[in-house]
């Protein structure tokens, strides 16, 4: 009994050994024909980009990085921790769900005393939001976006207050898709994943079914 368990452990041991030993040959041999991709970044500043046909670079060009909103806690990481500078996260503006408000929660500080444009009864700390008056009782409230960080206070402004119409986006005219996004990393809710790139954005309140991003106002320098 006990020779027969000592072969076994031996033969479990030895399938084992040549596993292993033919994983590692194999993963040389990639290397060594340049087959094996050791990216921490994205494809699109890789030279073989082009014609690479490698697994991760075929999921690369077929899906990009996505936050979704229902998950999204506005923890503000967007903002901090993106590679880009400012961040490739924006405010997206969906206006079928919005209340058109006059006391908006994502424009205005919740303890603001006078209901106005003035600096410092704004929420958004880079003045990103324009607020513009449509009828009474009525504002229409659109996002700047070379101007707006990702921070995330309208959005939670917003759902605290409002209907939610304000989301956080990855807008991919500046993000870099990345092969691990460093927000996802670090990202407390696991809002991020990556989704087909024919259909880029996940919007709460609409459906999505094109490349079309969401209306938003680049000003006058773009990103």
């Amino acid at each position: 009994m006990q020779d027969r368990r000592s072969f076994i452990n031996l033969f479990v041991r030895g399938s084992f050994l040549t596993g292993l030993a033919f994983l590692s040959g194999a993963l040389i041999l990639r290397k060594k024909e340049g087959e094996f991709c050791g990216l921490d970044f994205g494809c699109n500043r890789c030279d073989k980009s082009e014609s690479c046909n490698l697994p991760e670079a075929s999921l690369y060009r077929e899906t990009v990085w996505q936050l979704d909103p229902a998950k999204c806690i506005q923890c503000g990481r967007c903002a901090t921790s993106c590679v880009m500078t400012p961040s490739a996260v924006k405010c997206t503006h969906v206006y079928a769900m919005c209340g058109y408000c006059d006391l908006c929660g994502g424009y205005l500080k919740p303890d603001t005393k006078n209901i106005s444009t003035a600096a410092e009864n704004q929420l958004c700390p880079t003045n990103a939001i324009k607020r513009k008056f449509v009828e009474e009782p009525f504002f229409e409230y659109e996002i700047d976006e070379a101007l707006c960080i990702g921070c995330g206070k309208c959005v939670k402004g917003c759902s605290a207050f409002g209907n939610g119409s304000l989301q956080l986006q990855v807008r991919h005219n500046r993000c870099q898709n990345c092969n691990q996004c460093s927000i996802a990393r670090v990202c407390p809710s696991d809002a991020y994943s990556r989704v087909p790139a024919s259909k880029p954005y996940l919007l709460k309140g609409i459906e999505q079914d094109s490349t079309t991003a969401p209306k938003i106002n680049l000003g006058e320098k773009g990103v």
